[in-house]
């Protein structure tokens, strides 16, 4: 007898029952190493760098430091953009890699970053400080504590942040540890002019002398015969009391005075404050916790518990330790979902088998599904794939295809058994009939789902899972099929024998009676067939597009941006008053809440705000999607009346890629005033959509300024130059440092500054200037001052000055919403200027870009199952018929997402792209069977009816467990447009296969 798989399995039992147990214990043993995470890694390709210079404006900036280092990185390689903005005395670079760039050439990347920027460091101005690079935007501080306590300050608070700090690195899988809300302190050194020059002091004297007091020097080390012995000089501010300082002494007319006399000496924080913290409406120092790569969510956040619970006892009364984000609470959460939904769709598959195919045969599948889950288990231990949103996702649609072939076998093993064979003829038969049309169509399904595994880009990265998930799951089920399930199906499988007379029940005489009348009117058949699908095409265009859906988690963040040049102090005003309406709220929880900044990154599909004096971020948590919803209605109508004077921004978390606003157009051009007028144009035209609101830039404004007149001739005559002049104030106004106080693990800075008293902006004017003589004179003497506007910030992209124009949107969704607001300017963009754009961006450019690199991939994933098709069919016209059963699907694929309300999302798309495979593996299947007919003598028309006929129950059968192992996923705001567009496609597809293939094979063959 031929030797094949079953053959071999059911000669060597005892080796199979070994290996059966190796992979079970083995898959129990991967699952509990798999790492757990809500949503998939996917790599952050930005880099940010940024750079200082005081004094400049925000043209200058633009001008002298931004164009310079931009032009540098335009030859950074697998560039994708450039996204700057220049403030004054500040700008920002954000580096963006194309989607395309290789994982593992992205540090590297970074690092020609860093040399790029290094070769053009010389061509920026004098006093430019920097360019900083931060290569680690992509960390995620999933895990975020914070310690509050009113009646405690900053700096108590940060010392035992900073011992928990300390504590949380040493957890396992614990990456980062930083700390957020940090107040720096610095030493101020207020002088008074008057009394300067009362006592004949210049200010030079004074920073002098501060300077030199706090000179940290060495002294030298003495060699003795036993050790060395260093000489240290006694009175550095480190090591005595900051009172001392107040003892500096100055000389002047062979008097000496203390520091005191002319200056007063206070410890603070500094001012403006550095970015701020609040937990729950409280000051809070944050502690922020980021996973190591490949962690467990679930282990760390129980390692994380144990350590805070050993750590809360340290703290003394009047501190309070809460969390204010709980990643590894919300991967358990999400991963127990997915539990549930992946063993309902187990009991559903089992309950279909169980009435279809009979308790014993429902149990040899019922064993086998554990055991190919084991094996893809240790797959994805090997390949480093974690259980998360995406690949849990993928083992409920891998379920409905895994047992497509354990059907398969076990049917056509009974069947055999029915016809009077014996056990292992009747196992061994089913493997020649079955097992290369069962590849054959694994291999199919597999190819379709190319384009998701081979595709580029971060959407791909960000679903990449599906591909070697659902490929390990069909190959590893066909390899089961063929070995374990006869194993298993040789014992309980019990038929009676039959005259070979299975197929001839009243429903196989009607199904007979509709093929042999569709068989008749073929041509009719297939016309009607392909208008369908045109119609079905057409009605596509009814469907709403999405890229991806928002989350169900219960966070809700809120932006409040003040106008550009706003202080740091108004925006925490604004945020502490909209922190008072949020303790009032019922549907609050808690909220935790940033001022000067965004909160970090606490979900990978999160974008961080960076530091600025006019920003607040919120990160509301309510107990679900349906509180969260409710609550953003009554954040929405309150804003518009109790806050005119920010600009706010409700987002919920997404479940891909992140956008800042559901909208979002580009407007591009040389001219900052040019571009300005083109926004304002742009933001009429979306003011006509009723749809719109909050319609934003992300700059426009403009802010006043001081400018002094100086009078050269004046400046020359009081022995002062115009740079004497300028520092002089920054050091009176602003501050100038002087040197460092040590303190603990702190480093402290010494400023000296003018008396605030004198600094007020009415009194500018009357500022003192000191003169070469000690003598001083009002700054109004020197210079003519006046105000004006000036740009406060400037944002570019790919070196030209870029505006976003943004909206949010009342109903619809965000890729419909912003190519209607394309389209509406179509009259506009046709009339730009040279060099001058309007093109769409956010979430729609990421969704095109996403689907074109799906798109790149279709020509391979055709190629491959025409080679697929070819190998097993032998002629192209079979190979062209099954090819041509594909798009059936898109029939129910347009009907069942109407029907359902589902958006076509970027998920969707690509199960519309992978539902071809399913179908065309059927149609092998059919197809494959009339040959066989053929073969053992039938005639063509006959061979087509037995083979339709004998295929019903195993296709249909396949076709039903795969659409309802679909159910649970329809739930899901993830899943759900994909697991309707799959389950109507296969529906219809499968139908129309059994139906109008038959067709296509007799009119193509001129079948009578």
């Amino acid at each position: 007898m031929q030797k094949n798989l079953t053959a071999i399995a059911l000669q060597h039992k005892s080796i199979l029952v070994y290996l059966v147990l190796c992979l079970l214990f083995g898959g129990i043993a991967a699952y509990q190493k798999l790492g757990r995470m809500e949503n998939p890694d996917f790599t952050i390709r930005q880099m940010v760098i940024t750079a200082a210079w005081p004094g400049a404006t925000a043209e200058q900036m633009q001008l002298l430091v931004l164009d310079k280092i931009e032009r540098k990185l335009q030859q950074t390689p697998y560039l994708n953009n450039l996204r700057s903005y220049a403030r004054p005395s500040a700008a920002v670079i954000y580096v963006e890699l194309d989607g395309t760039s290789p994982i593992d050439q992205v540090r590297p990347t970074w690092q020609e970053v860093r040399n790029l920027t290094e070769d053009v460091r010389l061509e920026l101005p004098q006093g430019v400080i920097g360019p900083f690079f931060n290569d680690r935007f992509d960390d995620v501080f999933g895990t975020i504590y914070a310690i509050t306590g009113n009646d405690y300050t900053y700096e108590q608070k940060r010392i035992y942040a900073e011992q928990l700090r300390r504590q949380l690195l040493a957890v396992d899988d614990v990456k980062r540890v930083e700390l957020i809300g940090v107040q720096a302190e610095q030493i101020y050194i207020r002088v008074e002019p008057a009394k300067l020059a009362m006592l004949g002091i210049s200010l030079p004297q004074v920073q002098q002398a501060v300077s030199k007091f706090n000179m940290v020097t060495p002294a030298g080390m003495l060699e003795t015969s036993y050790d060395n012995v260093y000489i240290r000089v006694a009175g550095e501010i480190a090591e005595q009391q900051l009172a001392s300082v107040s003892n500096i002494p100055l000389y002047s007319g062979g008097r000496t005075f203390r520091l005191a006399d002319v200056a007063t000496i206070t410890r603070e924080y500094a001012q403006p404050a550095s970015a701020r913290m609040y937990a729950n409406g409280e000051a809070a120092i944050g502690i922020a916790v980021s996973m190591a790569a490949g962690g467990n969510n679930i282990a760390l956040g129980e390692a994380l518990a144990i350590a805070i619970e050993d750590y809360k006892p340290s703290l003394p009364i009047g501190l309070e330790l809460v969390t204010v984000a709980d990643q590894p609470k919300v991967v358990a959460d999400s991963i127990d979902e997915f539990a549930r939904s992946l063993i309902e769709a187990v009991i559903i598959l089992l309950a279909v088998s169980f009435l279809s195919l009979g308790v014993r045969t429902g149990l040899v599948i019922s064993f086998c599904i554990p055991l190919v889950f084991a094996g893809v288990f240790v797959v994805m231990r090997i390949m480093g794939i974690d259980l998360h949103l995406v690949s849990l996702g993928t083992l409920i649609i891998a379920l409905g295809l895994l047992v497509d072939d354990e059907i398969i076998a076990v049917e056509m093993m009974a069947v055999k058994l029915e016809e009077g064979m014996s056990r292992f003829d009747a196992a061994c038969a089913a493997y020649k009939v079955t097992a290369m049309p069962m590849l054959a169509g694994t291999f199919i399904t597999c190819a379709g789902f190319i384009p998701i595994g081979f595709a580029r880009g971060d959407t791909a990265e960000f679903t990449g899972a599906i591909f070697p998930v659902l490929v390990a799951a069909l190959l590893i089920s066909w390899l089961v099929s063929l070995t374990v399930a006869p194993f298993i199906g040789y014992r309980l499988i019990k038929v009676k024998k039959t005259d070979g007379s299975t197929h001839d029940g009243r429903f196989y005489k009607v199904f007979n009676k509709f093929l042999t009348l569709c068989l008749a009117h073929r041509k009719m058949v297939i016309g009607i067939t392909i208008l369908v699908f045109a119609l079905s095409v057409w009605s596509m265009g009814f469907i709403q597009q999405q890229f991806f859906p928002p989350s169900k988690r219960g966070e809700l963040v809120v932006d409040l941006t003040l106008a550009d040049g706003s202080s740091m102090q108004a925006s925490e005003q604004t945020a502490m008053r909209f922190a008072s309406y949020l303790d009032e709220h019922p549907d609050v929880q808690s909220y935790s809440y940033h001022v000067g900044e965004g909160a970090p990154r606490f979900v990978t599909t999160a974008q961080p705000i960076l530091s600025s004096s006019n920003v607040s971020q919120f990160v509301i948590v309510t107990e679900d999607a349906k509180v969260r919803d409710r609550l953003r209605r009554d954040l929405d109508a309150i804003f518009v009346e109790k806050y005119p004077e920010a600009r706010v921004n409700i987002q919920t978390l997404n479940m891909g890629p992140p956008s800042e606003y559901p909208v979002m157009l580009k407007v591009s051009g040389d001219d900052p005033a040019e571009v300005r007028k083109l926004a304002e144009a742009v933001a009429a035209r979306m003011q006509q959509d009723p749809n719109l609101y909050n319609i934003n830039f992300d700059w426009k404004e403009q802010a006043r300024a001081v400018r002094l007149s100086i009078d050269e001739t004046r400046l020359a005559a009081m022995g002062i130059d115009r740079k004497q002049l300028s520092d002089v104030l920054y050091s009176m106004v602003s501050g100038v440092s002087l040197g460092e106080f040590y303190d603990a693990d702190r480093i402290i800075d010494i400023s000296f500054r003018l008396d605030e008293a004198s600094v007020t902006l009415e009194q500018l004017a009357n500022i003192p200037v000191q003169l070469q003589n000690g003598s001083y004179v009002p700054l109004s003497q020197l210079a003519h001052i006046s105000y004006e506007a000036e740009e406060v910030s400037i944002w570019r992209q790919d070196l030209k000055p870029t505006i976003m124009v943004r909206a949010n949107t009342l109903s619809g969704t965000e890729n419909d919403m912003t190519m209607a607001a394309y389209d509406s300017m179509a009259d506009l963009r046709e009339t730009l200027p040279y060099g001058y754009s309007i093109d769409i961006s956010g979430a729609l450019k990421m969704s095109n870009e996403s689907v074109q690199y799906i798109m790149e991939q279709v020509p391979l994933m055709l190629f491959a199952i025409i080679t697929i098709l070819m190998f097993s069919l032998h002629r192209f016209a079979l190979a062209v018929m099954a090819l041509l059963t594909a798009p059936m699907g898109m029939i129910g694929v347009s009907l069942s997402m109407i029907l359902t309300g589902q958006p076509m999302g970027f998920v969707a798309q690509l199960g519309i792209i992978a539902l071809s495979g399913m179908i065309i593996r059927n149609a092998i299947i059919l197809l494959d069977q009339i040959e066989v007919h053929i073969k053992e003598g039938d005639t063509q028309y006959e061979s087509i009816i037995k083979a339709a006929v004998m295929r019903f129950r195993p296709i249909m059968l396949t076709s039903v467990t795969a659409i309802l192992a679909m159910i649970p996923l329809m739930l899901s705001n993830f899943w759900g447009p994909m697991a309707v567009a799959i389950s109507g496609g296969l529906f219809a597809g499968t139908v129309l296969t059994l139906v109008v293939l038959p067709c296509m094979y007799a009119l193509w063959y001129k079948v009578k």
